[in-house]
């Protein structure tokens, strides 16, 4: 039963022509499915409107080739032919009572245009963002009018798919309506540059075109960044952001609100927390009359509620959060709270777009897997077997995910755990800088693992090949699941050297599994942080260092400080805090040996060596998988006990890989599965002439 409380949540709301069920608004995001795979994407949608969801959106859909975004994934609506991929997702929505909303765009010099070849344009003659080797032209008053055609005839195509809300969308320094209100994009001298009124021209006449086609019949929403976050050069929220909203209050019938880039607007939970946002896009509400929805990545319903009653928003928009869990609206309408799966803000959803590949999940494994493999958020099929027993050794995230997934399925489970605590790295890693809200990877699982009776838990539960066995013949498991996880090495070999380095032992070298296990990083002497890793750790041990006022260098054979952290939208955030901190950092070198008490650099395309001195090297390269008991029991498991590991002592990836990897197990066991077959349904490009 629903707590009264949030009875507000569940209230319709009027969104011009259309109503949605209730405040629950899934903004567009990226998910790397996009028009290559039509059918995971409505899947995908619906499942989130089966969630209960009120408004589902698409990502961003490409109005024309002349803003085509390969190698990213997105939405395509060039013309008619690709009506019936869309169609899917419109019905998918609708399948389940929700309103379907789509993100039109042109994204001018945003978009490189690398498949179709046509010049890029710009609102004025700029160099791109990125570093592709071309420049976008300066558009002329017909390219001007061309756009406005043909985001109209977009917009009609969607209404005629069968979408309810169609967005005009100026956010995100992406959108060509945002480069046109931008000081720092825009210095045209004619009617479309110079004053705000003439900056704005273009997005109102996007708003108005878009209300004439199709207003009535959809709703016309509007995204925008009220602040760009880049001082007094750009849009800010009491400044010109401000004035837009007020200049364009009532035009829209839905004003979607947040800040720009996308780097800002969606904070990894190290640099923001719930209901970050808010103090940007609060004004909005009182500056028009028309329904609000914002984002913050809100999980807790309180939260929620609070935006809603205290006039911050109308409706509660989520990306992550809905990615983390579909079925968010409807636990919390069910009464179920303490079942969602809470959004850890680690990112690792937008690597997917960033790297042209279906979207994940740390703590939602089906994530991007409702098509292809059938996977559902909230259902797993029941074994055909439930009389074989699983032992899990391991408490980490894939044993975690592997013994809930497996007890959901009827199966006897136990899981043991060598330590203290279940939670394994997750646990660990959620103790440093920033990294709190991962330790719901663990305390999700752990709270749903309570209410399964047919699951045993026991930590301080060391096993050994014997032991393993011993405990599954006197249990009547069948089964045994290896989740062992794996442990960072101190020996230097890495992505930039295949070789051990040499270490005279003048210099005490640690790893990140010796600072977690509670090695003092508080010790007089400086710290030299070696990053062969170039995801987050390197980053967050010098922050730790760093503020525990030790002397901390950063050395990364890398171009920059945690570059694989691109993808997850956090790698400026992140040098730019440990500058702030004071912390040395070092590009581009490799450590190549420590002798008497000082490392050795090495530049990575060779030149002269340089020395630092230092009391302690952390090694943040590679990680070896503790694989000793598969070996063991490999040999002395026999015919009657099958053994699988999964997750880091397999193959050591991120926290997300091992979760899939936990869940997999678990929906595979039991079931025939042909090596030689591929493992999930494939969407094939139509062919013609």
């Amino acid at each position: 039963m629903r707590d009264p409380r949030y009875d507000i949540l569940f209230e319709p709301v009027q969104i011009g022509p259309v109503t949605a069920r209730n405040r629950f608004y899934q903004v567009p995001h990226c998910n790397g499915l996009g028009h290559l795979y039509p059918r995971g994407e409505a899947c995908q949608r619906g499942v989130k409107a089966e969630g209960g969801w009120g408004v589902v959106s698409t990502q961003e859909v490409e109005i024309h080739p002349s803003s085509e975004w390969s190698p990213y994934i997105e939405g395509r609506l060039w013309d008619d032919g690709d009506m019936k991929r869309l169609q899917l997702t419109a019905d998918a929505v609708h399948a389940h009572g929700s309103l379907a909303a789509i993100e039109i765009t042109h994204n001018g010099h945003a978009s490189a245009n690398l498949y179709s070849r046509i010049p890029p344009m710009a609102v004025a003659a700029m160099q791109f963002d990125t570093m592709e080797p071309m420049q976008p032209y300066a558009m002329t008053r017909r390219d001007i009018a061309d756009v406005r055609r043909w985001h109209r005839r977009a917009a009609l195509r969607a209404r005629d798919i069968g979408f309810d809300i169609i967005y005009v969308y100026a956010a995100h320094d992406l959108a060509l309506p945002f480069h046109f209100l931008s000081r720092r994009r825009n210095t045209r001298a004619d009617q479309y540059g110079g004053s705000l009124e003439n900056r704005a021209r273009f997005l109102r006449e996007l708003l108005e075109d878009t209300r004439d086609a199709v207003g009535g019949s959809c709703a016309v929403a509007l995204r925008f960044a009220v602040d760009e976050l880049a001082g007094e050069e750009g849009i800010t929220a009491d400044g010109e952001g401000r004035e837009v909203v007020e200049m364009l209050a009532e035009l829209p019938d839905l004003w979607d609100v947040n800040i720009s880039d996308w780097t800002n607007d969606s904070l990894t939970a190290r640099f923001g927390g719930e209901g970050f946002q808010q103090p940007y896009t609060a004004f909005v509400k009182s500056a028009t009359t028309k329904p609000v929805v914002g984002v913050g990545r809100f999980t807790s319903p309180d939260t929620m509620v609070s935006m809603v009653k205290n006039g911050a928003l109308d409706f509660i928009g989520a990306a992550r959060p809905s990615i983390a869990d579909p079925f968010l609206p409807k636990k919390i309408e069910e009464g179920r709270v303490e079942d969602i799966r809470e959004c850890i803000g680690c990112n690792i959803c937008a690597s997917g777009d960033m790297t042209g590949r279906p979207i994940c999940c740390t703590q939602n494994p089906t994530m991007g897997e409702e098509y292809r493999r059938d996977w559902h958020p909230e259902k797993i099929p029941p074994a055909r077997d439930k009389t074989a027993g699983v032992l899990v050794i391991g408490g980490g995230p894939a044993g975690l995910e592997a013994a809930m997934s497996l007890g959901r399925r009827g199966l006897r489970v136990t899981l043991a755990e060598a330590g203290e605590q279940f939670g394994g790295r997750a646990l660990r890693e959620s103790a440093l800088p920033g990294l709190a809200t991962w330790r719901r990877v663990a305390d999700y699982r752990l709270g749903q693992l309570q209410k399964l009776t047919n699951v045993e838990l026991f930590a301080q539960s060391e096993l050994n090949a014997e032991q393993a066995l011993e405990f599954a013949d006197s249990s009547g498991a069948k089964h045994i699941v290896l989740a062992t996880g794996a442990e960072w090495t101190r020996d230097g070999i890495g992505r930039a050297r295949r070789a051990q380095m040499e270490d005279d032992g003048s210099m005490k070298v640690l790893t990140p599994d010796d600072i977690m296990a509670g090695e003092n990083f508080k010790e007089a002497g400086a710290a030299l942080i070696y990053d062969d890793d170039h995801y987050y750790m390197g980053g967050v041990l010098a922050e730790l260092f760093a503020r525990a006022d030790a002397e901390v260098t950063l050395v990364t054979p890398a171009a920059e400080v945690s570059a694989w952290t691109r993808n997850t939208l956090e790698q400026a955030h992140i040098e730019r805090r440990l500058r702030k901190l004071g912390v040395r950092i070092i590009e581009r070198h490799i450590l190549a040996r420590i002798r008497g008490g000082e490392a050795e650099l090495q530049h990575v395309n060779g030149g002269g060596a340089q020395t630092i001195a230092a009391a302690r090297a952390v090694m943040v390269t590679a990680r070896r998988p503790r694989e000793g008991l598969w070996h063991a029991l490999s040999k002395n498991a026999g015919e009657k006990i099958r053994v699988a590991r999964i997750g880091d002592c397999l193959a050591p990836a991120t926290i997300a890989a091992a979760v899939y990897a936990g869940h997999r197990c678990a929906r595979e066991f039991g079931e025939e599965i042909d090596a030689d077959a591929v493992p999930f349904k494939r969407e094939y490009v139509e062919t013609g002439e």
